[in-house]
Parts: C-alpha cells; structure tokens; sequence
C-alpha cells in the first residue's frame, strides 16, 4: 500500500516512459503529417490555412515538416529537444490561430500534443533513445581525448 503512494521512482522508469511517449505522440503525430506531405507532392492546387499571411503553400509546407519530419526524429530519438520545438510551435498556432473560435474539443487534441511535447523539451529522449548513445559515444571520445593529454 505504501508503494502506491509513493512519490518516488527510478531513472530506468523515467527512461521507459519518455521512450513511450516519444513512440506515442510521435507516431501519432506522423499521421497528420502524412496527408500534408501527398498534399505537398499532389498536382492539385494547394488549399491550406494562409498562417500569419505566409501563404498556404509555405504554411502547408512548415506544417508538414513539422509534423512528419520532425516527428521522426522524435521517435528514434535523434535530437528530440531541438525537434520537438517546431512541434511545440505548430501545436501553439493551431490552437490560437487554426481553433481560436472553436470549442475546447477542437483544442483538445493540440493541448495533448503540446504537454507531451514540452515534456520531452524540459526532459529529453532519455536512455532508449540515437541522442543518449550519441552522448556515450562523444563522453567516449572525449575521455579519450583527456587521456592522450
């Protein structure tokens, strides 16, 4: 019964959840991304919201990127808190630009996706992720480095 109170928790619990979350939100938001990008390489012309007067093809162009290419990185974990900031703005301008009049329904999903992705911002990819065996391998090289000084 303690246990279930218990505020307490180990790195290797932390790691497994950020990785979940990362396969979770991540591929998830690898399907809104997908329609944008055979839109992008469709013949039809492109209609799209005009975001901040960028004009739809640009703004259909950021979205996608955004939400296949770096949702990508997100789920192998390759540079996670550098990619998850045009998510984290995407999510932002569909919520108070796209869904502005819209109920808290349409907004919903977003804010989801924007809490996970500030999670991952503040936390990182953690242990399962290319980002932590690339640290291993540069504090590799670097202690190397020390050594031969």
């Amino acid at each position: 019964m303690k246990k279930l109170f218990s505020t307490d928790y180990s790195s290797r619990q932390a790691d497994v959840i950020l990785l979940l979350v990362r396969l979770i939100f991540a591929s998830s938001m690898i399907t809104h991304g997908l329609p944008k990008l055979k839109k992008l390489l469709g013949d039809e012309p492109v209609q799209f919201a005009n975001v901040m007067g960028m004009g739809a093809p640009t703004s259909l162009t950021l979205a996608m990127l955004s939400e296949f290419g770096c949702s990508l990185l997100v789920l192998i974990g390759l540079g996670t808190r550098l990619a998850v900031i045009p998510l984290i703005i995407t999510m932002l301008v569909v919520i108070f630009h796209i869904h502005i009049d819209d109920p808290f329904s349409k907004k919903e999903l977003p804010l989801l996706y924007l809490t996970a992705f500030t999670g991952l911002l503040v936390m990182g990819s953690g242990r399962y992720s290319v980002d932590h065996l690339l640290n291993k391998k540069w504090a590799a090289f670097g202690s190397r480095e020390q050594a031969l000084k």
